[in-house]
């Protein structure tokens, strides 16, 4: 049996920016709006973490059972490394999705019912990632999913459950964080190539090969601050989003250097608070702002 260090090393926390930054920069393009209610950015930030522990889990489980983590480079594996079993890890995945659904109903009984379609979505979409016969994570359709998933759904979501209404600042932010994400997903597939073309696993950076992934991660990166610089027309306190740029460039600067393998793992956790920094900064500009 797994100890609860393991289960928790397990859930990956690292990738928990991930989770937090979308519901920032919704919650601030919301206030921007004049349109900030605490308690349902609260109920938003409950729904992203326990979707993004949930899918950690849910890739666990599936690349476990597959064979694919057997050999990976980076965080503990629980499945992979057989310290407990798929069952468990499956219960896992599906509690957290039980949870967040739960909380995005009541988000949907105080708002739209279209955004019941789009949490519905995001756990179909979490789930046959790596799951199903044919997951799509397997398909180099990741990077899309992240960014559909993690920026404009979460972003907009989270502004539309407030304000209920959009504006395009909102919009630029969701692309920005959306962005910044398919960056660490191309980090994180950076590094695994070799398994997984061992394991015929084709991601995105599998497909399109090392030298394209590390020039496609600087260019998400730099879209990301070009869209803090864009949406400084619409109020100069969005440059806050830059306090993040010295993190974002050391992490570019060791991805087309030609790393590879252990020496990428830095490189994940410094795009994870690159991404959660941006947001504050953006958040915080934003709600000033308005």
């Amino acid at each position: 049996m797994a100890t609860p260090a393991q289960w928790i090393e397990g859930a990956r926390p690292r990738t928990l920016p991930a989770a937090v930054a979308p519901v920032l920069v919704g919650t601030g393009a919301a206030a921007y709006l004049d349109g900030f209610v605490w308690w349902k950015a609260l109920l938003a930030l409950g729904v992203a973490l326990a979707l993004q522990v949930g899918v950690n889990y849910a890739n666990d489980y599936s690349d476990g059972i597959r064979g694919t983590d057997e050999n990976r480079v980076g965080p503990l594996r629980l499945v992979g490394s057989k310290v407990a079993s798929p069952r468990a890890v499956k219960t896992a995945a599906f509690t957290c999705f039980g949870v967040g659904a739960a909380l995005g109903l009541v988000l949907c009984a105080t708002s739209t019912w279209w955004l019941l379609v789009a949490g519905a979505a995001s756990l179909v979409g979490a789930w046959f990632y790596t799951g199903g016969k044919t997951p799509y994570g397997y398909r180099a359709l990741g990077e899309v999913s992240v960014f559909v998933f993690f920026g404009l759904v979460a972003v907009l979501g989270t502004t539309y459950v407030q304000a209920e209404r959009l504006h395009w600042t909102a919009v630029a932010g969701a692309v920005a964080i959306g962005a910044i994400a398919c960056a660490l997903l191309v980090a994180n597939n950076l590094r695994d190539i070799p398994t997984d073309r061992e394991t015929g696993k084709r991601t995105l950076a599998v497909v399109i090969g090392a030298a394209r992934s590390r020039q496609l991660y600087a260019g998400l990166i730099a879209l990301a601050f070009i869209l803090a610089v864009l949406c400084a027309l619409a109020t100069p306190w969005a440059l806050l989003g830059l306090i993040a740029l010295p993190l974002a460039a050391r992490a570019v600067r060791t991805v087309v250097s030609d790393a590879v393998g252990p020496a990428l793992i830095p490189v994940l956790q410094g795009t994870g608070l690159t991404e959660l920094l941006y947001a504050v900064g953006l958040a915080a500009g934003l709600a000033l702002g308005g």
